[in-house]
């Protein structure tokens, strides 16, 4: 009896052992990195918009995964800007080369998401007014993959570029004008490269350009104030035996692949539904068909679209679906719950991994809706989709124990020194005891 009671409290502190190294492993898979950074300043005043590239900006390097990419925007103080005073109508981050020691402003080259628009949307991350309520983790175990050095071209390094585009609408004649780009408000009629803009063309990125300016209310003189684009990068140090990299997908809903190219327009306009229809009946459903050259898991996806939309959806063959993202509006004054406004989308994260797939060349159906109880202009509603190749396989305890930490080896081999002193224990206790059953 002595002898099983050693044996038995020697196998509950080697089990121990085992789920502490086991836990420490499965924990010490993703250590977590986590930085805070600011864009360069921003400038702005009533009725101004800024809407510029920043090359070069701080993001974190060597070669990682990335976790999340959240941002808003703040002031000089950090405090919150919300958006009925400064609208954020986008913002993106673009990943380059360039030469090392050179200017990266003129001399780089866009590395592009996996598609699959060809003459537009090459950003890693980037979405707008819902930012502050929009997840963007990326689930265990996966990640976006960047700075691989065998990737990066000899002489090279690689970049990030931050485009934000802020409209201060403070004292705006008509703030939900302003966001939209309404070209009345801004007062513009030709393009960027001095073409006449058509008169269709009621509103969009083309009137509301850096520099320009949204009607404000008269005898308003405001001032100007300095905001920043806040954003936290999560990430961990890549290791491919223990994270399944993601390609990142950007459909859009004006997608015209009638031709041999995907050519996305991005913007597009509402017009108010017929009178005499009812109010829950004014919907404007726009619906593309796409295809993606490559299949897989999905892993996460959400829709972006500006005020007034009622949801986007994303359909496989046979009417499957496979996400559907809707808006969240805001219902007071503080950052982050502006009314009017949509402060947040809804995600997807299919569970378990690899229960939603999509095939290589398999028809897509995609699809937008918005209200036309009012017209809208320059709305958008793409679709952010991350996919992995195939779903990943769980490690082995080998794996676990050889991915341990450095640090917690320490706790292991105290483990251990325990084990052993126990066991000599027992043994000097029951020691004349071996080989007898007590008698009870």
């Amino acid at each position: 009896m002595a002898k099983n009671s050693s044996n038995h409290l020697a196998i509950i502190l080697i089990i121990l052992v085992l789920q502490q190294t086991s836990a420490a492993a499965d924990h010490g898979n993703y250590f977590v990195k986590t930085k805070v950074f600011r864009s360069p300043e921003i400038v702005l005043e009533p009725g101004l918009v800024s809407d510029k590239n920043y090359y070069d900006v701080d993001f974190p390097r060597g070669h990682i995964a990335i976790k999340s990419f959240n941002a808003e925007l703040v002031d000089e103080r950090e405090n919150p800007v919300p958006l009925h005073e400064t609208y954020l109508h986008h913002w993106v981050l673009d990943r380059y080369y360039a030469p090392k020691n050179s200017d990266h402003r003129s001399d780089h080259t866009i590395i592009r998401n996996s598609g699959i628009c060809h003459n537009t949307l090459k950003q890693y991350f980037g979405i707008g007014a819902e930012t502050r309520r929009t997840a963007t983790d990326i689930p265990d175990p996966y990640g976006i993959q960047v700075g691989d050095p065998a990737g990066i071209p000899a002489g090279y390094e690689e970049g990030w570029m931050l485009n934000v585009h802020a409209i201060d609408i403070r004292g705006a004649e008509d703030k939900m004008g302003c966001a939209e780009c309404r070209c009345n408000l801004y007062n513009v009629t030709v393009d960027g490269d001095g073409g006449a803009l058509p008169s269709s063309y009621g509103g969009g990125l083309s009137c509301c350009r850096d520099d320009k300016r949204c009607k404000v209310k008269e005898g308003l003189h405001g001032e100007k104030r300095s905001l920043y684009l806040r954003y936290t990068v999560k990430y961990v140090d890549w290791d491919s035996s223990l994270i399944v990299p993601v390609k990142i997908y950007v459909l859009d809903i004006t997608d015209d692949w009638t031709q041999a190219r995907h050519n996305c327009v991005v913007e597009f306009d509402i017009e108010t539904c017929d009178v005499g229809v009812e109010k829950n009946d004014c919907i404007d459903s726009k619906v593309v068909s796409v295809s993606l050259p490559s299949g897989g898991d999905v892993v996460y996806g959400v829709g972006h679209q500006h005020a007034g939309a009622t949801g986007t959806a994303l359909y496989g063959e046979g009417g499957r679906e496979i996400c559907s993202s809707k808006p969240r509006y805001g219902e007071g004054n503080e950052a982050g719950n502006e009314v009017g406004f949509i402060v947040g989308m809804s995600t997807c994260y299919p569970s378990p991994a690899g229960s939603v797939k999509i095939s290589a060349g398999e028809t897509l159906t995609f699809v937008s809706n918005y209200s036309s109880v009012h017209s809208h202009t320059g709305v958008m509603t793409l679709f952010y989709l991350l996919l992995a190749d195939s779903s990943p396989k769980p490690p082995t305890l080998a794996d676990k124990i050889t991915t341990v930490p450095f640090f917690v080896w320490p706790i292991v081999l105290l483990g251990v020194g325990l084990l052993l002193v126990a066991l000599l224990a027992s043994k000097g206790k029951f020691g004349n005891a071996e080989g007898y059953e007590a008698i009870v």
